[in-house]
């Protein structure tokens, strides 16, 4: 594997442990978060941190971004001279979840300077992202996509699944999926301890027969021991989902689970704040009077 320099900007849960990845592979990373503290880490493992993000990509062959919404990329790349500066030839890899308009338009901007882009949001949270096992699910130009195929595979199972804006799209049918999943098993679990069942048992019953997913098995546990600590936080998912609906509005496809787990998600979070998306749980668990 030939080393590439990367410019990773966004160090937050899934970010931190992505670049850690990277640099493990081989590869030079430049690390940039609004947050600098948060760089610290990736630094102590070999990282070198810039203040400023114009400076992170200067040089880069690979610059990664990996943030909250898409207004927010549309802000780093384009709010400032980050875009200008990044090197003609370059590779942009939005790994955040925003939506599959904005996304292309992204590509669009970046093409015009001589930059090349993809779309390669990812699935997995934190615990794929700290053993590089994500699901990369990634839109653009099938050569861009072979280029960087090797940094991608530094961090889980990249997939070209289509044009700019189809990596996105790929990402909101797996929000859905994961939405309406949390909200099916936090239902049986409540369902199993009302109805005078252990719903710990429960679950281990019921894995390796059709009910078993990944859903049940992490998120599952995390409703048991009642931990929601921020792994795949409550307010990102309503982000994509919000999303997903509006992309399902425009595109004719029916939606009422995910519209209904839309609902959910908002009463969690205007219950319980950020916690995590497994804390569905409690919104069933403690209905409102």
């Amino acid at each position: 594997m030939t080393a590439r320099r990367i410019a990773f900007l966004g160090i937050g849960l899934m970010g931190a442990r992505q670049a850690a990845r990277l640099l493990a592979a081989g590869h030079a990373v430049r690390v940039w978060n609004r947050t600098a503290e948060k760089t610290e880490p990736l630094v102590a493992l070999g990282a070198t941190a810039f203040a400023d993000a114009g400076d992170a990509v200067e040089d880069a062959e690979v610059v990664i971004t990996m943030l909250a919404k898409g207004a927010t990329v549309a802000e780093v790349l384009f709010g400032g001279d980050v875009a200008d500066r990044i090197p003609a030839g370059a590779v942009v890899v939005d790994m955040s979840s925003i939506a599959p308009a904005e996304a292309r338009a992204h590509a669009a901007r970046l093409a015009a300077r001589g930059v090349h882009h993809l779309d390669a949001p990812v699935s997995g949270g934190t615990k794929g992202a700290a053993e590089g096992t994500l699901a990369i699910m990634a839109g653009g130009d099938p050569a861009v996509f072979e280029a960087v195929r090797p940094v991608l595979e530094a961090m889980g199972r990249p997939t070209l699944v289509g044009p700019a804006g189809a990596g996105q799209v790929a990402k909101l049918a797996n929000q859905m999926i994961v939405a309406v999943t949390i909200g099916a098993v936090a239902e049986a679990l409540v369902l199993a301890e009302r109805a005078g069942a252990d719903p710990a048992a429960v679950r281990d019953a019921l894995r390796g027969g059709f009910a078993e997913s990944r859903i049940l098995d992490l998120h599952g546990a995390r409703m048991i021991a009642q931990d929601f600590v921020p792994g795949g936080r409550t307010s990102l998912q309503i982000k994509d989902l919000e999303n997903a609906l509006a992309t399902a509005a425009e595109s004719g496809a029916p939606s009422p689970f995910s519209g209904l787990a839309l609902e959910l998600f908002r009463d969690t979070f205007a219950a319980f704040g950020d916690v995590d998306h497994a804390g569905l749980w409690l919104t069933l668990h403690e209905p409102k009077q």
